[in-house]
C-alpha cells in the first residue's frame, strides 16, 4: 500500500511539473519578465494610487474637451418631448414609436403625444414567446448541443430588439395612444419579468423536444402560450381592443372625439406601409458594401421579417440622412452608444476621455477590427433629428433624441461629433424616397443569410 502511494505521489508530482512547464503557460522565467511592467516608478504610482479610488472614465476624462460644444444645428426635425424606457431594454421600441410620433405632431400640431410602449410591449414579448416556441419545434430533429438549438436556449426572450420588430408589431396590431395602455411597474422594470419567461419558456421548450410528434408540439405550445398570455396580462395590463380618444390641437382645443380599434387608430393617424416603406441601412466594413445581409432568427414575429439590410460606406449613409432630416423627417438610428460618452454633457465624442494617456499604450482597432473581435457593435437605438452643415454642406455634428428621460445628456438628447458618427455609428431606417435608385436596386439581389449569432446582431436595448 506504501508503494503505491508512493508511486501516486510521484506521478503527481512528474504532472505538476509538467503542467508548470508545459510549452504555452506562463513559467517563473515569463513571470520574471511579466513583472518588469511594473517598476514602482512614481509616475506608476501616481497612477496606481488614483486608480484605487477614482473611476477609469473620471481619470480619462480630457481636461482641454470641457466645455460644452456648441449646439445650434443647421437642420432639425421638429420635435416635442422626450420620452423615457426607464429600466428596460426597450430603445428600439422608443426609437421606432417616436419617428412616428414626431410625424403625428407635426401632421397635426398638437402639443404633445405619446404612444403605447407597452400596448406594443405586450405584443412583442407574446410574439418572441412564440418564435422561441416554434423554433424549438423546428429544430427537435437537431441534437441539445447543436449551435442554433444552443444559441436559442441561451436567448430564449429579451425585451431589447430592431425596427422590424417595430414594423411587423405594428401592421399586425395596430398602435394605441399611452393613456389608453399605460407603463407598470413591470414593464418599466422588465429585469425579473423577463428571468421568469425565460424560466418557463426554456421549461416548455424541453417538453416540446420531447412530444412525440410535431402535431403534439404544436398542441402543446397554444396551451404554453396561454400560460405566457396570462402572465403578461398579470404583468403587463390587458390590451385593449377598442376605446375612446380625444384629439386636441396645440391650443388644447377638442378636434374630435371617436372610437377607435388599435388598427383603426393607426390607419387614421398615420396610415403608412411601415413594412414596405423603409429601408435598413448598415455601415459594417466588415462585411462586402453594396451587398443585401439578412439575419436568421433576427425577427420579433415568427411569420414576420428578419432583419433585412444594405451595407453601405458611411458617406453614402450620410447623404440620406442629411436629405431626410431637410426634410423634416426623423429617423431610426442605432450606434455603440457606450463608447466616449460624457452622460453631464450629453456628447459624444472622440475626444471626451484619453485613456492613451492614462494608460499610456495605444488603442488602434479601426471600426472593422473592432466588429470582428465583439470589441463594438450596435448597442443602443435613438431618433436621429438633427445635423449641422459646414458652408460646403458636410456634416460637423449629429443630434439624436434619446429615451432616457429629460434630465439625461443635453435636455434628453445626445449630440454626436461627425468623427464619432464614422467610428460608432451602425444602423439606419430611412423612408424609401430618401433613398438613391441605385441603393434600391440592390434590394433585387438575393441576400446573404447570416448566422444568429453574428458579432453585429444582438438586440438593441
Amino acid at each position: 500500500m506504501k508503494k503505491f502511494i508512493l508511486s501516486l505521489l510521484a506521478l503527481s508530482a512528474i504532472c505538476t511539473v509538467e503542467a508548470q512547464t508545459k510549452s504555452g503557460g506562463i513559467d517563473a522565467k515569463m513571470m520574471e519578465q511579466l513583472r518588469k511592467g511594473y517598476t514602482a516608478s512614481p509616475e506608476q504610482k501616481a497612477i496606481k494610487n488614483a486608480l484605487a479610488s477614482t473611476s477609469i472614465a473620471t481619470l480619462a476624462t480630457n481636461g482641454d474637451n470641457l466645455a460644452m460644444c456648441d449646439t445650434h444645428f443647421s437642420h432639425r426635425v421638429k420635435t416635442r418631448g422626450i420620452t423615457s424606457q426607464k429600466s428596460s431594454g426597450r430603445c428600439w421600441l422608443f426609437t421606432g414609436l417616436n419617428v412616428l410620433r414626431a410625424k403625428m405632431i407635426n401632421k397635426y400640431n398638437l402639443a404633445s403625444m405619446e404612444f403605447s410602449q407597452n400596448y406594443c410591449s405586450f405584443y412583442d414579448l407574446l410574439e418572441k414567446s412564440n418564435l422561441f416556441l416554434q423554433a424549438i419545434i423546428d429544430t427537435r430533429s437537431l441534437p441539445l448541443d447543436d449551435r442554433k438549438v444552443d444559441w436559442l436556449l441561451r436567448h430564449p426572450i429579451g425585451d431589447g430588439g430592431q425596427f422590424t420588430g417595430v414594423s411587423n408589431l405594428i401592421m399586425k396590431y395596430g398602435i394605441v395612444p399611452k393613456e389608453v395602455m399605460p407603463e407598470t411597474f413591470q414593464s418599466n422594470n422588465t429585469r425579473n419579468m423577463r428571468t421568469i419567461l425565460s424560466l418557463k419558456l426554456r421549461e416548455y421548450a424541453l417538453a416540446l423536444r420531447n412530444a412525440k410528434s410535431e402535431k403534439a408540439a404544436s398542441a402543446m405550445k397554444v396551451k404554453q402560450l396561454t400560460e405566457i398570455y396570462r402572465i403578461l396580462v398579470e404583468c403587463l395590463g390587458v390590451p385593449p381592443t377598442e376605446f375612446e380618444w380625444t384629439l386636441r390641437n396645440r391650443k388644447g382645443e377638442v378636434v374630435s372625439t371617436e372610437k377607435y380599434t388599435p388598427k383603426s387608430f393607426y390607419d387614421k393617424f398615420i396610415g403608412e406601409d411601415l413594412e414596405g416603406n423603409y429601408i435598413m441601412i448598415m455601415n459594417n466594413p466588415a462585411r462586402e458594401y453594396g451587398k443585401v445581409y439578412e439575419i436568421e432568427y433576427d425577427r420579433h414575429v415568427y411569420d414576420g421579417d428578419n432583419w433585412l439590410y444594405i451595407n453601405l460606406p458611411i458617406e453614402r449613409i450620410k447623404e440620406m440622412a442629411i436629405a431626410s432630416i431637410k426634410d423634416n423627417t426623423a429617423m431610426y438610428f442605432s450606434c455603440d452608444v457606450g463608447k466616449f460618452l460624457h452622460r453631464n454633457k450629453g456628447t459624444l465624442d472622440l475626444a471626451n476621455y484619453d485613456y492613451e494617456s492614462l494608460f499610456r499604450t495605444s488603442f488602434p482597432m479601426n471600426k472593422k477590427e473592432r466588429i470582428q473581435t465583439y470589441a463594438s457593435g450596435s448597442s443602443h437605438a435613438m431618433t436621429l433629428i438633427a445635423v449641422d452643415l459646414d458652408n460646403e454642406g458636410k456634416p460637423r455634428k449629429w443630434m439624436v433624441e434619446n429615451s432616457w428621460g429629460i434630465k439625461s445628456g443635453y435636455k434628453g438628447n445626445l449630440i454626436m461629433t461627425d468623427e464619432w458618427f464614422n467610428e460608432y455609428m451602425f444602423r439606419l431606417v430611412v423612408e424609401r424616397k430618401y433613398v438613391p435608385q441605385d441603393v434600391l436596386d440592390m434590394l433585387k439581389q438575393k441576400p446573404t443569410m447570416l448566422s444568429a449569432w453574428d458579432p453585429m446582431f444582438a438586440p438593441e436595448e
